[in-house]
């Protein structure tokens, strides 16, 4: 069992995700909005929607859980 990390660790965790998620979100948020104006039929844009939120959320896990930190050895340790 992982120990529990501080509130402040968490809190920077959680603030550290969203900044590197944010950029990604935007642009696929922005491609949507450029693809109203083009006329596309507002149902097929927000039929992009779901998988740009899903793929931001699952970045934002990835990054909160430190998925970039590699996994640990056998020895524990960090490779």
């Amino acid at each position: 069992m992982e120990p529990s990390m501080p509130a402040d660790e968490d809190a920077g965790n959680r603030r550290r995700a969203a900044l590197y998620t944010l950029p990604f979100l935007a642009i696929g948020l922005g491609n949507l909005l450029l693809l109203l104006q083009w006329g596309l039929d507002p149902l097929w844009a927000f039929l992009i929607l779901p998988p740009i939120l899903a793929l931001a959320a699952i970045g934002w896990v990835a990054f909160r859980h430190g998925f970039h930190e590699g996994a640990p050895g056998p020895d524990g340790r960090v490779r």
